[in-house]
Formats: C-alpha cells, structure tokens, sequence
C-alpha cells in the first residue's frame, strides 16, 4: 500500500487500542454493585447510552460524510476522554448516567467514521478487496487489547476497582493524537452539503429501495445486538455459575482472545463455507448460545461462551464487509451509522427488559428470552440474505 493514507491503517489501530483496552470491563458489574445499583439500574445506564448514541448515529455518520472521517474521529476521542473523566469522579447512578451520555455522544462520532476511514484508505490503495481481511485485523486487536485489559485490570483492581476508571481516562485521551494524525483518504468524495433532507434520504435508500442493502444491514444489526447484549450479561453468568470474582478477569481475557483468533480467521472461513453459508451459520448459533446457557446451571456452561465469542469473531468483519461492498464511499459512514444506530435502538428494547427479568424473575429466564428474540431476528434475516444474494 503506497501514499500518504498507508499510515491511516496503524493509526486506527491506535485508535482501537485505546477504546478496546478496557480497565474497567471485566469488573464493571461488581464495580456498579458497589455504587449500590441493580441489575435493571445497570441496563438503564446502558440503554441511556445506546439512546445517546442513537441520538446522533445518522447524523454524526452523515457529518462525517460531509466535513470528513478525521475530523469526526478527532471530535469522537475527546468526547470519549471526557465522559470516562466524569466517570472517575462519580458515585451515583446520576453521575454515571451523565457520562454514559457524553460516552454515548463520543462513540456516535466514532462508530462507522472508523469503518469507514479503514474502507477509503483501501480504497484509495486499490486494496479495496482486502477490507476483511483489514476489518477481521481491526477487530481481532481490539479483543486482543480487551484480552490483555482482562490481566492489566484485574491487578489495578487490587488497589480499587475505581482506578480501573481513571486508568481508561488516560487510555481514552491517548486515541486523540491518533485521530489528529490521520490522513483523509485522497479519492474519498465528500458530500456537499449538510441537509436533514440528504440524510433522508440516504436512510430511505438503505432500508426501504435497495433490498439486498436493508437485508445486510438489518442482519448485522440483529447479530450486532445479540452480541452487545451478551457482553453485559456474561458477568452475571459468572456470578450466577459461583465463578470466584478473582478469576472474572482471566475468563474475560481469554474470552476475547478468542475473538480476536476468529476474526483473524473470518476471511478465510468465509471464502471456504461461502457467504450464505457462513450468514446462516452466524444468524442460528448467536442465539443458540442464548438459549443454551438459558438451559444450562453450571460451571462447565462456561464453555458455551467460548463457543459464542467465537462465532462472533467471525460475524463482525464478514458482515461489516458485505454492507461495504454494497455502499457508495461517499455514504458510507451515514450507511454503517444507520446500521449501528438500528443496534443501539435494538439494545435499548430487549437489555432493560432482560435486566427486569433477571432482577426478579432470574438470569436463565432472561436469557432465555434473549434467545428467543435473536433466532427469530436471525432466521428471518438470514433467510431473506439467502433470497436477495446474487446466484
């Protein structure tokens, strides 16, 4: 890859270090319990977060197509900086809940701007064909850096689990000079102008003209979600199966290890099994895995999550990609924003629900309803990708 967008691809590694080298994620829960909050109190926070990024998702991918993905990245890591700042300093459901916004805010600005910086700087290369390979990479140093966050703050938290927080406010300002770095892809075409009516637009002919578009997009988003939603749900299950909260941190690290193995190997198992395969394989075992923990009460259950984790390292760049192929690159930010935002829309319906259930009916009960949700969501989309994918 020659010219000035090849130092792009390790910037935005940067990037994903600094957001994925999460302190605080494997003692998050324990962490909330301690500030006295409920299960369904911790859903909340997560909705409010997901309805934050919902927010601005369209838009902010939108702005990205208009002013340009650095900038937007730029504005996206400060964001992120500040709200993990509030966190630190913060002892209350309300003063969490101000943060969540202002993270909210922060990874609308970054969700689908990266994507779609990573995509251009390919393009611009003509490496364009390679996008999953790069995105299965982008991801795997994400679980890798979550993986390694897994040790890292297990022994933070031998001092407290809040220097967990302040440690990932120092994390979240190290992805700003990465973002200032970047270099805006020369053959990217920018939009014009910023109109709520462009933006329209652009959203009618992801979800309502072009079928086969809405199809991907909907079906990442229905696997996108299940996934979200089982990253706030596997910590319970550790509580839930006696799992010591010393050993959380090392489940966690090796749980993401295994996502970034798989998605190392996405490419490979996609061109192997062939995209309709694959898809249908993904859509069926994300919410079989649902199901099955929801069955099962024991340590060995555990290993059902290895299982998912897989699965999902798998789906994240070979779905990402097949949205790409169908997308103009100067939409594409606004096209994987209207992904992203349908996933959070999805997070904030079935996560405060689940974490009802699990509060006072149990954790199985919710799971199983998760389960539920996700195999008729992946079924029904899985089967119309069958439909709408070329002979």
């Amino acid at each position: 890859m020659a010219g000035t967008t090849k130092s792009n691809i390790w910037k935005l590694y940067g990037i994903k270090i600094s957001k994925w080298f999460m302190l605080y994620m494997p003692y998050v829960v324990p962490f909330y319990t301690s500030n006295n909050l409920d299960m369904q109190q911790i859903m909340t926070l997560q909705a409010v977060y997901s309805v934050a990024i919902v927010t601005l998702e369209i838009p902010s991918g939108y702005f990205a197509d208009v002013i340009g993905r650095r900038r937007t990245l730029i504005l996206g890591t400060i964001l992120g900086t500040i709200g993990f700042t509030i966190y630190s300093f913060s002892y209350g459901f309300l003063g969490f809940l101000l943060a969540e916004l202002v993270l909210g805010f922060g990874q609308s600005f970054i969700s689908g701007a990266d994507s779609a910086m990573l995509y251009d700087s390919l393009l611009d290369n003509k490496k364009e064909k390679d996008y999953m390979k790069y995105e299965g990479r982008m991801v795997s140093i994400g679980n890798i850096a979550e993986a390694c966050a897994g040790i890292v703050g297990g022994l933070i938290a031998l001092i407290s689990l809040r220097h967990n927080l302040y440690g990932q406010a120092v994390l979240a300002f190290l992805a700003i000079p990465a973002a200032i770095m970047l270099v805006e892809p020369a053959q990217h075409e920018r939009l014009k102008t910023f109109t709520f009516r462009t933006i329209l637009n652009v959203v009618r002919d992801s979800l309502f003209v072009n079928k086969q578009l809405r199809t991907n997009i909907f079906l990442s988003a229905a696997i996108g979600t299940a996934t979200l939603t089982m990253a706030w749900f596997a910590q319970p299950y550790f509580e839930h199966v006696g799992l010591p909260l010393t050993l959380y941190g090392l489940l966690w690290t090796l749980l993401n290890l295994v996502v970034g193995i798989a998605a190392l190997a996405a490419y490979r198992v996609e061109t192997r099994v062939g995209p309709k395969r694959t898809v249908l394989a993904i859509a069926v075992l994300i919410p079989v895995g649902y199901l099955l923990l929801g069955m099962m009460e024991s340590m060995w259950a555990l290993s059902i999550l290895f299982f998912f984790y897989i699965v999902r390292g798998i789906a994240t760049p070979v779905l990402k990609d097949y949205i790409h192929r169908l997308t103009a690159s100067n939409v594409r930010a606004t096209v994987l924003s209207v992904r992203n935002f349908i996933i959070r829309l999805c997070f904030v319906l079935v996560a405060p629900a689940m974490g009802y259930m699990t509060d006072n009916i149990g954790l199985q009960t919710a799971l199983l309803f998760g389960g539920t949700v996700f195999l008729v969501l992946g079924l029904l989309f899985g089967l119309l990708f069958w439909k709408y994918s070329p002979k």
